[in-house]
């Protein structure tokens, strides 16, 4: 059911890869509340192919951004600004990758190289985004941007790595630069601590089929799906939310304020 949430209002999505990617969900959602869209990955990822039928389905125009370059993110403002004929209303931060992950690197041993790209691709680059936004006056007033974590940033995961730290770099920035961006146009900035959710980059997570399934006997509501992020995303990004910011907000289900359940009592009592 659609709720005209979004109607009027544009904004970029960044970081959908495939059907799986929660910034793919939401998209589509923010489409059939009303919005008009911009998609926005790494070059590398836009040569996969999949993310044209998307913008197909969306009728949204596709730009591709390095989010390490400055030059790259400048670009895409300027270019949404001419689309849309002026500012944004709203943005999604949907990145992260890890080098060490990906090699299978243990975080005592992680190499330095490999995380000092991983935080910049992970987390840094949303203070670039939003540090060009500004410059830019490229997102309205009360304006709402809304950037992906997850609970590793609080608790240890141990094979998450050091996404962990990316993650708690992220939700600091949000909160920081939430206060300058607020004070100056309103804009609200916001994390979505999401459950673990089936994507290409946290499938890619060692371990990753028990993260899932001890959240899902851990949460009170059972784990929170692409979709139903997509839902919690564009409320933030809707009028209904204009007081709410600089918030680490989780969606998972209650996962993160319970301590222990009984499904999980029952199955360390086998």
């Amino acid at each position: 059911m659609a709720y005209n949430l979004l109607k009027g209002k544009k904004g970029i999505i960044f970081g959908a890869l495939n059907e799986q990617s929660i910034a793919w969900k939401v998209a589509q959602r923010a489409v059939t509340e009303g919005a008009e869209i911009i998609l926005t990955n790494a070059p590398i990822a836009l040569r996969m192919g999949e993310l044209n039928k998307l913008a197909e389905e969306c009728n949204a125009p596709v730009i591709a951004a390095d989010v390490t370059s400055n030059d790259d993110i400048t670009n895409l403002f300027t270019k949404s600004q001419e689309h849309f004929g002026g500012g944004v209303d709203f943005v999604l931060h949907s990145i992260g990758m890890s080098v060490n992950v990906r090699k299978g690197i243990s975080y005592p041993e992680n190499n330095y190289d490999f995380t000092h790209k991983g935080l910049d691709i992970s987390a840094l680059s949303l203070h670039r985004v939003l540090q060009t936004a500004m410059k830019m006056d490229a997102i309205n007033d009360w304006g709402s941007v809304v950037a992906l974590t997850y609970i590793a940033a609080q608790r240890v995961f141990p094979d998450y790595n050091d996404m962990s730290d990316n993650k708690a770099y992220l939700e600091s920035i949000a909160r920081n630069f939430g206060y300058y961006y607020g004070v100056k146009k309103k804009v609200r900035i916001n994390t979505v601590s999401q459950s673990p959710t089936r994507t290409t980059a946290g499938s890619g997570v060692k371990g990753f089929d028990g993260f899932i399934n001890y959240a899902e006997k851990m949460s009170p509501l059972g784990n929170a799906s692409a979709d139903q992020c997509a839902d919690y995303c564009v409320s933030l990004f809707s009028d209904l939310t204009k007081m709410v910011t600089m918030q680490n907000l989780f969606h998972d289900g209650g996962f993160s304020f319970t301590g222990v359940t009984q499904a999980i009592i029952e199955q360390m009592e086998k």
